[in-house]
């Protein structure tokens, strides 16, 4: 009888603890009562880091998946799905950036030192994921300034290299497309198209850009501009055969397929400042941008990282 009347050892330690994650988030409740009440603005940012950790777990174990995935079925880069492939360039990107908090943090008590700085730079040492929701939309929009300042430098590298194009009738598209440029007329996808295979070959092809435009196309591109030219032309080089991929699996998927996040995450990363534009302009940009590049080839790729510029710079809504 008694043994009827006793739960079995396993069953206690499961009532245990059931009890105790039952308390635990009573606890928790009232304590983030507490905050929320006596310390509004502390509690924000304790709210904001807590699901940024978590936000940050699930993107490792998505990408832990997706890699053993690739693994096992020896599936490369480009055959992935276009959420697939950039879910794993914006996590190398964010681990990138976390690299940094790391390695300070490696001497002895200087975690302290981190938390002070990660509160007082949180746009330059946090990924987005611990960003406040106001926050996403500022820093998006200084980062968006700070590419603006190199466009002007890059139009005026075109219409200067003009000139030097030999081919005649690439020159005379060069020309109308920097007086359409200068006009503040948004090009069509056709304008930029007819000048693809005058950036495959000297001297706009990616290996004859000289230093100072490569500089200027990495601050455009949101990369440090502050690396040897071997170094910047490789990077430009990668970043633009990424984003030509991801181009590929997009349109396999369409743009249809695409949630209002992912329509203005993927024309941010493509030069547009969506931050501040309809959803249905930033769904008909992201069209144009696809007819250009999934009518290019890798040596025209050039012309790809030009188009960050080209087809952002007058399009409705951006000119302030």
């Amino acid at each position: 009888m008694s043994s009827k009347l006793h739960l079995s050892p396993k069953a206690d330690v499961k009532s245990l603890i059931s009890y105790v994650v039952t308390k635990t988030k009573v606890i928790s409740g009232k304590y983030h009562r507490f905050l929320d009440r006596h310390f509004p603005r502390f509690y924000v940012l304790y709210t904001t880091f807590m699901k940024g950790l978590q936000m940050i777990w699930a993107d490792a174990k998505k990408t832990k998946r997706i890699k053993t995935n690739m693994w096992k079925h020896n599936i490369k880069f480009h055959q992935l799905s276009y959420r697939e492939m950039e879910h794993l360039r914006q996590f190398r990107q964010d681990v990138t950036k976390c690299l940094f908090l790391g390695i300070i943090s490696i001497p002895p008590f200087a975690n302290y030192l981190v938390f002070l700085l990660m509160y007082l730079f949180p746009r330059q040492l946090l990924i987005k994921h611990f960003w406040t929701p106001k926050q996403q939309i500022d820093f998006l929009e200084i980062y968006h300034a700070i590419r603006k300042q190199s466009h002007p430098e890059i139009l005026c590298y075109l219409e200067k290299i003009t000139p030097h194009i030999s081919d005649a009738g690439l020159r005379w598209h060069m020309t109308e497309l920097c007086t359409k440029m200068q006009r503040g007329t948004h090009p069509a996808a056709q304008d930029i198209l007819a000048l693809r295979e005058g950036f495959s070959k000297r001297p706009l092809g990616m290996d004859q850009l000289p230093t100072l435009q490569m500089k200027a196309l990495s601050r455009a591109m949101l990369l440090t501009p502050h690396l040897p030219s071997a170094l910047l032309r490789h990077r430009l080089k990668t970043h633009t055969t990424v984003i030509h991929q991801l181009d590929k699996a997009l349109a396999k998927l369409g743009i249809s397929q695409l949630t209002s996040q992912e329509v203005k995450s993927a024309c941010y990363l493509r030069g547009l400042n969506s931050t501040l534009i309809a959803e249905e302009r930033c769904r008909t940009w992201l069209a144009e941008w696809l007819q250009i590049s999934c009518n290019l080839k890798e040596a025209e790729l050039s012309l790809l990282l030009h188009n960050v510029v080209l087809l952002s710079i007058n399009y409705t809504g951006t000119r302030r």
